[in-house]
């Protein structure tokens, strides 16, 4: 089955560098599930209120940087990164310590992702692999949905 880009993850896709863009629609044509797009290009104030979950407000840390791929960069004004979501997926799996480390469905959105740069030249980094190496978190990983330029 071929899955395609739907209105919304087109919209998130916007201000985003389209090398990246290049690559997120290579990776959906390829993919062996569905996936969107959570989240593209964020300002700095959106960024500061990530970082701020789970150190001074209520919630779980979701970010470990200031200075996120996802703000618009200096030179060229385009966003680097863009969070995507396999489908299904429940976040209460993120959570349960009884689950294998990865979601199958973040694994084959990532295999399919990392292909997707491979062919067309464009090298990635994949946020539960930021090493770029065979062994998926051994370094503490977690960002699963994150995919940037690397």
């Amino acid at each position: 089955m071929a899955y395609v880009l739907g209105p919304g993850s087109r919209a998130k896709l916007a201000g985003v560098d389209p090398r990246l863009i290049r690559v997120i629609e290579r990776a959906i044509q390829i993919s062996p599930i569905d996936f969107k797009v959570i989240c593209g290009v964020r300002t700095l104030a959106e960024q500061k209120a990530l970082y701020a979950q789970g150190r001074t407000k209520p919630g779980k840390i979701v970010t470990w940087t200031l200075n996120s791929r996802h703000l618009p960069d200096p030179k060229t004004g385009l966003g680097r990164a863009v969070d995507l979501l396999p489908a299904p997926h429940d976040w209460k799996l993120e959570d349960d310590k009884s689950t294998p480390e990865v979601d199958d469905n973040f694994k084959k959105l990532a295999d399919a992702v990392l292909q997707a740069g491979n062919e067309l030249g464009i090298p990635i980094r994949w946020g539960a692999n930021w090493d770029g190496d065979a062994l998926i978190r051994e370094k503490g990983e977690t960002d699963n949905p994150h995919f940037e330029l690397r």
